[in-house]
């Protein structure tokens, strides 16, 4: 499993799951993700109520972008957040599958 620290929040890797998660005790926050080809498809983040608000999806999606960038993958982010996010990280628009947008 890989790690990524950001803020601090520490998002790990979970591979069997296809997901990004972040461990809250009896919780786990995520970031799902879908591989199809070249391509990752983020469908779905959570972070449990109590928690909102406070960067944690933030740095699972960040995490999550980071990860497509080094395997060299488009994203299409059908997950509301995750495409919020990279319309307010425009260095993030050049992950986007041809013809998605982050709306």
């Amino acid at each position: 499993m890989k790690t990524a620290m950001d803020s601090s929040y520490v998002v790990v890797h979970n591979p069997a799951q296809s997901r990004f998660e972040v461990a809250l005790g009896d919780d786990t926050a995520v970031c799902d993700y879908r591989r199809i080809g070249r391509l990752m498809v983020l469908p779905h983040t959570w972070v449990p109520p109590a928690q909102e608000g406070r960067g944690m999806a933030a740095a699972m999606v960040a995490a999550t972008l980071s990860h497509a960038r080094a395997l060299g993958l488009k994203v299409r982010p059908s997950c509301s957040y995750a495409a919020a996010y990279m319309r307010r990280h425009p260095d993030t628009l050049d992950l986007l599958e041809s013809g998605s947008t982050a709306s």
